[in-house]
């Protein structure tokens, strides 16, 4: 079964097969983060600044990686790149088990930061070219809801199984990825689309503004994520962990229940209403004196960032050519990364000098920004 712009059916099987093997591969991934600070510390001796390192390398690959994989997934084939993924995040759990040193498990995290690239910007191409054109924006935004899924999953059996032993924990980190290859070898056909011909530059105009505004809106979920808990403590309003989980909640809610409107209403207008509800959220957080209060800013911004994202792809894919969708969002989701590597220490900075509060006003701004460049970016008349 194939998709149809006309009726708007979708291809059910190839679907579960790209969003299982999404889910199982970022499982996989997410497994060994709550294990991997305690072991850094206890079978290496090492502090801090090797734990970070550690946990973050994933990220660094995966930011230089995405746009390549996106241009061979157009070149050569969605499943073939995401199962390639799927895979190497399968080695990286095995390795895991090896005593290779603190350097040799940098390198692991290196390589499962390779497979997550390839995995994540494969199926996200895969899911564009099945979907509907008029559910194109909704399908992206689920796609995201099975990896936040995904690492939400593989956080909490991590945190779980550590109790059984480590070797519980790597055993995941390999089993899960693998089950997610096979999901994905069985998936339906892949849509027969044109290949790509000509350049094979990796930062596509399609995706430039959209990405920068995608890398802005990451300082408030960067902020959020990482000192809401101690700032309500140290306000005497504590639940802090509530908080965040109201926001996870309301993120996959919003997509799940609404998450049609980048298609029904249009991507440019819904992205400036959401970076708009985002920088609201974290202004009515910033200044929020009971919980009760901060649970309502989180609920405004949780629904702003929820849809900014698809709405920021629904651009990038109607400007960019059918043939190089993999490339353009490639090139899109790398700004993600490099948001969280900038905001990671810029709030840090942040905090340390000017407090909680001002980490929140910082990441208003900014998705305030992200809300005028989404006004600001031209659509193309057709998606081709």
């Amino acid at each position: 079964m194939t998709a149809s712009p006309e009726t708007g059916t979708l291809p059910r099987l190839a679907l579960t097969g790209v969003f299982g093997g999404l889910f199982c591969g970022y499982l996989g991934l997410s497994a060994a983060i709550p294990v991997l600070p305690d072991h850094v510390r206890d079978r290496f001796g090492a502090g801090d600044l090797s734990v970070g390192l550690v946990v973050t390398a994933t990220a660094l690959t995966a930011l230089l990686t995405r746009p390549v994989f996106g241009g061979l997934a157009d070149r050569h084939g969605y499943r073939q790149v995401m199962r390639f993924g799927a895979l190497a995040i399968a080695v990286g759990g095995l390795l895991y088990f090896l005593p290779l040193g603190l350097a040799g498990l940098i390198v692991v995290r290196l390589l499962v930061g390779v497979g997550e690239a390839a995995l994540f910007v494969a199926g996200a191409a895969w899911t564009v070219t099945l979907a509907p054109h008029n559910r194109r924006g909704q399908l992206i935004g689920l796609y995201g809801v099975a990896m936040w899924g995904g690492i939400s999953a593989g956080t909490a059996l991590g945190a779980a199984l550590r109790h059984f032993g480590i070797g519980t924990v790597w055993a995941l980190c390999a089993v899960a990825p693998l089950a997610g290859l096979a999901l994905i070898t069985i998936a339906g056909p892949e849509p027969q689309i044109a290949r790509p011909t000509g350049g094979r530059g990796l930062m596509l105009k399609p995706a430039a503004l959209p990405g920068l505004a995608l890398a802005l809106a990451a300082a408030g979920y960067v902020g959020l994520a990482a000192f809401i808990i101690r700032d309500l403590q140290v306000r005497g309003i504590g639940s802090g962990a509530v908080v965040l989980a109201v926001f996870s909640a309301v993120y996959a809610g919003t997509r799940l229940v609404i998450g049609k409107l980048p298609d029904q209403l249009g991507p440019r207008r819904v992205g400036t209403w959401s970076g708009l509800g985002e920088a609201a959220g974290l202004l009515i957080v910033a200044w929020s004196p009971n919980l009760p209060v901060a649970v309502l800013g989180v609920v405004v911004m949780g629904v702003g960032f929820s849809l900014l994202h698809p709405s920021l792809a629904l651009m990038v894919m109607n400007n960019a050519e059918s043939s190089k969708q993999g490339a353009a969002l490639g090139a899109y989701t790398s700004f993600w990364d490099l948001g969280l590597f900038v905001w990671g220490p810029a709030t840090g900075a942040i905090a340390s000098g000017l407090g909680y509060p001002a980490v929140y006003l910082v990441g208003a701004g900014c998705a305030f920004t992200a809300a005028i460049m989404a006004y600001t970016i031209r659509q193309s008349a057709t998606t081709e």
